[in-house]
């Protein structure tokens, strides 16, 4: 694991994808910055940035992930693994499906996850300190060195999907007192039915994080 950091930058996930354009890759590789000034939120969304907020991204092979991961979920098991590592530090966050992170009731941040051949990118927003009122931050103070060190080593232990989802299926119950964006609409997910496979049924349509 190589993680190169940045005093500011636009997008880590952008700043990843060229990078990795450019000099090809051969080994898995994190973009980290506290300054983002226009990263990526989901659905083509963007996630406004605010220094001294933890912001990466990093790119990784399909191999050195576990056999048994839906690479469609592959944004729950990289938010959950994060998570993890965060209420290890005495933190009450919670993940709603299927990537945002929450204190309460208030989003903190969220994941995005895309693939390109055989390599999967992942870019992580997490509020450190309060960005506005619509949103929270994270409940304890951390050093964002050390947490990206044990949320990689957690990566790099290849926890199964078996693992990470009998935890998740648990915490799911807390999403249905929420939405998610389905199609471009906002979807109650109260009788939202979760999978094996970290899908969801949901007005009899089945949906995947990754979209």
């Amino acid at each position: 694991m190589r993680i190169i950091k940045l005093n500011e930058i636009d997008s880590t996930h952008r700043y990843l994808k060229d990078y990795i354009k450019n000099n090809s890759f051969s080994q898995t590789l994190c973009i980290q910055t506290d300054n983002q000034t226009n990263g990526i939120g989901s659905r083509g969304n963007s996630w406004q940035g605010t220094k001294g907020n933890l912001f990466f991204s990093f790119v990784i092979s399909k191999n050195d992930l576990p056999n048994d991961l839906p690479i469609q979920s592959a944004s729950i098991y990289f938010s959950y693994l994060l998570k993890q590592v965060l209420k290890e530090n005495k933190s009450n966050v919670w993940l709603k499906w299927p990537n945002d992170f929450y204190i309460n009731d208030k989003k903190i941040g969220g994941t995005i996850t895309t693939i390109s051949n055989d390599l999967i990118y992942c870019g992580i927003g997490l509020n450190l300190i309060s960005v506005s009122e619509d949103f929270g931050k994270l409940d304890i103070n951390i050093n964002s060195n050390k947490i990206l060190e044990l949320y990689f080593d957690k990566l790099e232990r290849k926890y199964s999907w078996k693992q990470v989802f009998s935890d998740f299926k648990i915490e799911f119950e807390n999403s249905k007192k929420y939405q998610a964006s389905i199609d471009n609409q906002k979807v109650s997910l109260e009788n939202a039915i979760l999978n094996e496979d970290g899908s969801i049924e949901v007005n009899n349509k089945k949906v995947f994080s990754l979209r």
